[in-house]
């Protein structure tokens, strides 16, 4: 009997071996071989260095592939058959000021004609790190009490001085790009695959902006939270929501070009008046539709005019695939200080709207849940200031590796915790998100 049993195993372990060889023989584990190479800018006089990570990233999700440069700035990587966006991002550190150097392309085919001779040329765009940063955006919404489904109002982002220097905010803007979501048809995207406007010099800020009244100085290592819709404290009909009853805290309201009144009621008494931006509309709606799914948020500082002047200028316009209602207005490069693409993990088809100067990556993020996105710690730099070690708190546990498409901070400190516990935080910024932020489990204004 046990003879006959290890030779029926002997047999399985053949067939097995057999189709798996045949597997390989239809393609189905076959790999190729991607060559990348990556270029600097002329104007900036930077040369290829060895060891920069440059990563292939599947379309649908199924996988991502990462490999090292040589010291010409070469990495090859091998890969089955798909759809890819090629990423890289490298930064350095240039009489202490930190230079980001991003790349994006989106929509590499590799197929059975793909050739190891195709070299993929990726230009690295360069910018600078903020002084201003987005810590946190949250915009999904969370479970209502009794299960009947989602409370979407109650939208958030946190800014942040990640610099050792005051930051005035007063004269920066908030912006959307368009389309809304990741997902949605983009007008913007030309035969070739790539965005008409990426080497145009600007981004489309869609249907409106909004504005600080007056100067706001930020201290270094300090924040002010802006409440993006519904300024009151929502835990008192939804528990699991946000309590913007603050006076600390900035809102979204200006009635007299928002009348939305779901998104926008009065605010709650104590954020003072002078806490509400302003907005200026140039599109159709009562409301700043800023994507509960999927949205690119950035910020902007005009130079040379106002927020309010440069959204009335006529020839800052752009009519969005020639709508009459979606429109945009062209801001400058020059003038973005961040920003950052969220895809949705729903579905596969996320393209990118944030250029590589802006954003080189994304991060993912599912709605509903009470998450948000929240800007990873800069470990290296945040232990190097002198005295913050012993006042760090590691062992983070709000990351979301258990949910698809998950993420969390890699460097394993705690940041709200550390903040509270009188440590100074700098935050992640290489103008990247799929490196600079994760999803969080719970929004860190949620008590």
């Amino acid at each position: 009997m046990m003879k006959k049993f290890i030779y029926l195993l002997i047999c399985t372990l053949f067939v097995f071996t057999s189709c798996s060889d045949d597997n390989n023989d239809d393609g189905n584990y076959k790999t190729f071989s991607v060559t990348v190479q990556l270029t600097y800018p002329a104007e900036s006089n930077y040369k290829a260095v060895e060891g920069v990570s440059v990563k292939l990233d599947s379309k649908s999700g199924s996988g991502s592939y990462e490999a090292k440069t040589d010291g010409s700035g070469k990495a090859v990587l091998a890969v089955p058959a798909g759809i890819y966006d090629i990423s890289a991002t490298e930064r350095r550190f240039i009489s202490n000021q930190r230079i980001n150097f991003n790349g994006i392309k989106t929509g590499l085919v590799v197929n059975d004609s793909w050739t190891a001779a195709n070299i993929q040329e990726l230009e690295l765009q360069f910018s600078k790190s903020a002084q201003i940063v987005i810590k946190e955006l949250y915009v999904g919404g969370c479970p209502k009490d009794d299960g009947s489904g989602t409370f979407n109002y109650d939208k958030y982002v946190v800014l942040y001085n990640n610099s050792e220097e005051d930051a005035n905010v007063g004269k920066m803007a908030l912006a959307m790009t368009m389309p809304y979501n990741s997902t949605g048809t983009n007008n913007y995207y030309d035969a070739g695959g790539q965005l008409t406007y990426a080497n145009q010099g600007w981004i489309p800020a869609g249907q409106g902006l909004w504005y600080f009244q007056q100067d706001v100085v930020v201290s270094p290592g300090k924040q002010i939270v802006v409440a993006l819709s519904n300024a009151v404290n929502n835990t008192i009909t939804y528990s699991k929501s946000i309590n913007f009853d603050n006076p600390e805290y900035y809102c979204t309201y200006d009635n007299t070009v928002y009348t939305h009144a779901l998104t926008y009621p009065a605010p709650a008494a104590s954020i003072p008046t002078s806490h509400y931006l302003k907005a200026v509309s140039y599109g159709a709606g009562t409301a700043w539709a800023l994507s509960a799914l999927c949205p690119a948020f950035y910020l902007f500082t005009p130079d040379g005019t106002t927020v309010k002047d440069f959204a009335n200028d006529a020839s800052k316009n752009d009519s969005y695939g020639g709508s009459s209602v979606l429109q945009s207005k062209k801001v400058p490069l020059e003038w973005i200080t961040d920003g950052i693409e969220v895809f949705t993990t729903s579905l596969d088809d996320n393209r990118k709207r944030l250029t590589s100067t802006v954003d080189a990556g994304y991060v993912y993020y599912t709605n509903k849940q009470g998450y948000s996105v929240y800007r990873n710690v800069d470990k290296e730099a945040t232990e190097a200031i002198e005295g913050n070690k012993a006042k760090l708190i590691y062992g983070y546990n709000l990351g979301t590796t258990n949910v698809t498409k998950g993420s969390t901070d890699p460097s394993g400190i705690d940041a709200e915790a550390s903040i509270k516990n009188g440590a100074r935080i700098i935050y992640k910024d290489t103008n990247n998100s799929s490196e600079d932020f994760h999803q969080r489990s719970q929004a860190s204004l949620r008590k």
